[in-house]
């Protein structure tokens, strides 16, 4: 019993789970900004140990082995470029990605499903630029009719994202919690106030 516990506490330490790395690449960008690239301080320790990352910046808070006191990063980079994927997959949340987690008919958000424009009963095929976010009520409402027969509009046409593309859009949603060690890193092109 005593070994479980103990085990249970190393994997999970209440105090110390809330302390992600932010992990960035050779080049000093985030590896991705939706879901932004994190670790748990784990991991960027266990990395930072084998020499695979440099600790950019660290929490105040230290960690302990029975020889060895660390602190805890809070940035990292890695030491080897990960070339960015080119290609896209498509997925439902890298739909509601390229869509903006907004319905391409009327523009609410939340309770959203995936539409095909050109219905699947006329021929329609599932892919990029034939499937867009739809709420529920909007969906419910086009069903398997035409955009014309439904009067219904789309607010832009879907196509394919690049990954770039995607990367610049996941940055307009920053998760809940951006520590401020994470903040010189977050926005590489934005502009600076004068």
């Amino acid at each position: 019993m005593d070994g479980d516990f103990r085990n249970e506490f190393v994997r999970d330490p209440g105090a110390l789970k809330h302390h992600p790395a932010l992990v960035l690449n050779a080049d000093y960008r985030p590896l991705s900004y939706y879901p932004l690239s994190l670790w748990p301080w784990q991991d960027a320790v266990k990395a930072a140990w084998l020499d695979r990352v440099a600790i950019v910046a660290e929490y105040d808070t230290v960690v302990h082995s029975p020889s060895t006191e660390i602190r805890i990063p809070s940035v990292v980079v890695l030491k080897d470029y990960v070339k960015p994927q080119k290609r896209v997959a498509f997925t439902r949340f890298n739909l509601f990605l390229r869509d903006e987690f907004c319905c391409q008919y009327c523009g609410a958000r939340g309770d959203l499903t995936f539409d095909h424009v050109v219905p699947r009963a006329a021929g329609g095929v599932t892919s990029w630029e034939n499937v867009v976010a739809a709420c529920s009520k909007c969906n419910l409402r086009k069903g398997s009719k035409s955009l014309h027969r439904a009067g219904m509009h789309l607010r832009k046409a879907p196509k394919r994202p690049g990954a770039e593309e995607l990367r610049n859009i996941g940055r307009k949603f920053p998760p809940n919690h951006l520590h401020d060690s994470w903040m010189d890193f977050l926005y590489w092109g934005s502009e600076l106030e004068a």
